[in-house]
């Protein structure tokens, strides 16, 4: 009883707990990162450095009013955060932050569930998280946001497509759809699969930045052009639950890109001997490590990056991506059947 029902329970809530605190803080590391950048400060009032900003941010949005406008469709402008935010959190349930442990002389799995299709499932999942942005765009009853609804959806097939097949092609290399069994088999083949599919890591880091409507492929907030996009209409709580979701996401990507590319929990080169000293770091701290570089590079490409223009995302994604995705795919194959 124990094993089935309380176990998965608190890792659900301890999982949970660690996302949001984790998002609440990134907001303060990307606000900060880019303020190095430009040679400032960033936040320095609330708190030493500025380290409780997060916190006064998050009283602030739960205290401010929640306005819905007049003319606005109520029920699926309520519904469109919670339809973004949900999916970010439930994709967790799948990825593995380390082998299993023993804990109280108990072995604990690192990981919600193993389920063999675990791959699919944060595919599936992720890209539903859209759907928020664009019933946003369209129950505000607004022009910028409707625009930004239109760019989310389009943006959305250039890319998923070209992810897809990358995606099949490490399926290929790997022979299984088990996030954990993903893991395993870089660790038996010996090699890290950054290495046996350069392509396919580029495209899903290219693919992430779209997913996550970061820059330089933030299309659909473009404050410019559409002075905030999708979440125009929206403030309050309903507000911060767009930024949870666009945090989560990050985390998300970064998460499925270091199971995927980067051995998740395993330390570097695992099969060298010489290296071996470095098990003493245990393998969630090294998969942590490994997330927040990805992160990292998601927060430093936007301080340096500018935004694409719509046409161009479109030719990328159609011209460029989906191409070299199905090219890779076949090469794969082939290499596969081979050898």
């Amino acid at each position: 009883m124990v094993d089935i029902y309380v176990v998965p329970i608190l890792k659900i809530v301890v999982l949970l707990s660690a996302v949001l605190l984790a998002v609440t803080y990134l907001t303060l590391l990307e606000r900060k990162v880019i303020a190095w950048v430009q040679v400032r400060l960033g936040p320095m009032r609330v708190g030493p450095q500025g380290v409780l900003q997060p916190i006064a941010d998050a009283v602030k949005l739960l205290l401010k009013e929640d306005i819905t406008p007049s003319r606005a469709d109520k029920w699926v402008f309520t519904l469109a955060p919670i339809v973004s935010m949900v999916p970010a959190l439930i994709a967790f349930a799948v990825i593995p932050f380390g082998a299993t442990v023993s804990m109280f002389g108990h072995p604990v799995s690192l990981y919600i569930a193993d389920v063999n299709v675990g791959l699919l499932y944060i595919v599936s999942v992720t890209s539903i998280g859209v759907y928020g942005i664009i019933l946003a765009g369209y129950s505000s009853n607004s022009k910028f946001p409707l625009l930004a609804g239109l760019r989310a959806s389009a943006q959305l097939i250039s890319y998923e497509i070209a992810v897809t097949m990358m995606l099949v092609s490490l399926v290929v290399v790997a022979g299984t759809l088990s996030m954990v069994g993903i893991v395993n088999a870089q660790l038996s083949q010996g090699v890290w699969y950054v290495f046996l599919q350069p392509v396919a890591f580029v495209i899903l880091f290219i693919g992430g930045l779209a997913e996550t409507n970061r820059a330089p492929f933030d299309l659909p907030e473009a404050e410019q052009e559409l002075t905030g996009g999708f979440h125009t209409e929206y403030s309050g709580m309903r507000f911060a639950l767009f930024f949870l979701a666009e945090y989560a996401n990050m985390i998300v990507v970064s998460a499925v890109a270091t199971t995927l590319f980067l051995g998740g929990w395993l330390r570097p080169f695992p099969n060298v001997h010489v290296l071996s000293f470095l098990g003493f770091v245990p393998g969630w701290i090294w998969f942590l490590l490994k997330t927040f570089v990805f992160i990292y590079v998601f927060i430093w490409i936007r301080a340096t990056l500018p935004r694409y223009r719509y046409d161009q995302l479109m030719r990328l994604g159609w011209k460029v991506l989906i191409p070299l995705g199905i090219a890779n795919l076949v090469v794969t194959a082939i290499l596969k059947v081979l050898l």
